[in-house]
């Protein structure tokens, strides 16, 4: 069996992204991560909506401009009827924004997306991380069901599980 050889580069950008998804996967322990997974399920059980949750280390700049990036990054902008939500949190800058496609940010109420920032926000100043993305991901649920109620001709567009970067 021949010895695979890597370039150094390669090892260590990947020995730099174990270490950033260990660290940004402190900010939930595995039963907490598994229980914010349900949570989009849940909520994505009632919507053709779709919600995904991002995690990384730190943010360069403004939070809601790193989550557009994202968005488009994650593909959360190719729903059949733009009607995608992501939360994006930065762990060790406690930073946070959430971000809707054109679809749902035409149809919720103005106030919508601050109120959500600020139930999550309250949970969070608690070290709540968990409850606070549980209860974003379930009043973004409700406001998608109101507006882009499940139908039988839905599918899951794209995976519920929490990504990192």
């Amino acid at each position: 069996m021949k010895a695979q050889v890597l370039p150094l580069k390669l090892i260590l950008a990947q020995v730099i992204a174990r270490q950033m998804k260990a660290s940004v996967k402190e900010f939930l322990t595995k039963s907490e991560e598994e229980a914010v997974v349900e949570a989009i399920r849940q909520a994505e059980l009632r919507t053709s909506g779709e919600i995904r949750v991002h995690l990384e280390r730190n943010v360069k700049g403004v939070a809601l401009e790193r989550a557009k990036v994202l968005f488009q990054e994650l593909k959360m902008n190719n729903t059949k009827a733009e009607n995608g939500v992501l939360f994006y949190v930065a762990t060790e800058d406690r930073k946070f924004a959430i971000c809707g496609d054109r679809g749902i940010n035409g149809k919720v109420p103005a106030n919508f997306w601050e109120s959500t920032k600020e139930l999550m926000q309250s949970h969070f100043k608690q070290g709540s991380f968990k409850q606070g993305l549980i209860e974003g991901i379930a009043s973004a649920g409700e406001q998608l069901h109101t507006y882009f109620p499940w139908d039988t001709n839905d599918r899951n567009e794209l995976p519920d599980e929490i990504t990192v970067s």
